[in-house]
């Protein structure tokens, strides 16, 4: 029988502080760069994790998070709503929310080129009543975060908005901090291209950083062009379903042909991305699996190096000539082997005689 005495509290019992609660990572979301909220849309597609997966913490060892994104907070307004939406990135750079990660959607215009006005802004300064440009928010946010993160090709390069010839003098978020530009924690601009992004490369890539934040991951591996190297380490071609059709020589003419898309613009062999093997929703779909070229919407260069879209890429030509001689010679080689394997052995038959080849060993 048991007979120690029930515990009970007393009055230090009563009167102890409650366990402080964990701090989250907030993640601060600026999508007022030039940019047609693209990313944002394509991201609430992702399934590997999914948006609600992260924003709810429900990966094992992923740290609590708050995310201030203006396509979720959907009752509040920039000085309206439920909340003051602004005044969390106003903390931020008051040094209230540390630590915070700052995503950055569109490209950056450059707001010296002109004597008034402004390109873009993103809330109201509310001593001045004034708006307060996409620039400035970086400016003043940058050094206090824990990682800037640059989302689709406009925030990463500029993209389409940096055109030849644009008015706003439109450049990536590298391009305005600068490309060796580091966080106070030392971390590089990370930057997820696309046009939209592939929703998967953005989650996946928010919680490698989320996982390094508490020390579960080592430093983020990027490429030149500060790409996660695991993301965008092989070109569209080699991941491509059609790619065996280039080796062979065989060219797609018409847009529902399953053939190699080079003669119809496809720049695939020279573009870094993973879209053809990682599908877009749910590994489904993806620019050349469902017919469409590839434009080259993850590199730097995209869209000026790469026009006119539709026409066979410089050096295609060449290759795809090439490709169609020797293509031609591998598919002959290739049906005689074809016929050799597609047959079952000889010794496979009925009789009273065994012709395997097997040797008794008595």
């Amino acid at each position: 029988m048991n007979t120690t005495p029930p515990v009970t509290a007393g009055p230090s019992d009563a009167t102890a502080p409650a366990a402080e609660e964990e701090s989250p990572i907030h993640i601060l979301w600026i999508n007022a760069g030039l940019s047609c909220d693209g990313d944002s849309v394509s991201l609430t597609a992702a399934t590997q994790p999914s948006i609600e997966e992260i924003a709810l913490s429900v990966l094992p060892g992923l740290p609590k998070i708050a995310v201030h994104w203006p396509l979720i907070d959907f009752e509040c307004g920039p000085v309206q709503g439920a909340d003051n939406f602004i005044e969390w990135f106003f903390k931020g750079e008051r040094g209230e929310i540390d630590p915070f990660v700052l995503v950055i959607e569109g490209s950056i215009p450059n707001e010296a080129i002109k004597d008034e006005g402004y390109w873009c802004g993103f809330g109201d300064d509310p001593e001045t009543g004034q708006p307060i440009t996409t620039s400035e928010w970086i400016d003043r946010l940058a050094p206090k975060a824990l990682a800037v993160v640059a989302i689709g090709t406009c925030a990463a390069y500029g993209g389409i908005h940096a055109m030849a010839g644009n008015p706003t003098g439109a450049m990536g978020v590298p391009d305005y901090l600068g490309w060796d530009w580091k966080s106070k924690a030392g971390i590089p601009i990370v930057c997820v291209p696309g046009c939209p992004i592939q929703p998967d490369n953005f989650s996946e890539t928010l919680v490698y950083l989320l996982y390094q934040a508490t020390g579960a991951a080592p430093m983020i591996p990027l490429d030149e062009q500060l790409r996660p190297k695991w993301l965008f380490g092989a070109t569209v071609h080699e991941g491509c379903d059609r790619a065996g059709y280039y080796e062979q020589g065989q060219f797609a003419t018409t847009y529902d042909s399953p053939k190699c898309l080079v003669k119809l613009g496809c720049w695939g062999p020279v573009v870094k991305c993973n879209v053809p093997k990682r599908g877009w929703i749910n590994g489904v779909g993806g620019c050349p699996n469902v017919g469409g070229i590839c434009i080259a919407c993850t590199m730097p260069g995209f869209p000026d190096k790469f026009m006119p879209f539709m026409d066979e890429p410089p050096g295609g030509k060449v290759s795809s000539t090439a490709s169609a001689v020797y293509g031609s010679l591998i598919r002959k080689l290739r049906a005689v082997t074809a016929a050799t394997v597609d047959k079952e052995p000889k010794w496979r038959h009925k009789g009273d005689k065994l012709t395997t080849g097997y040797r008794p060993p008595w």
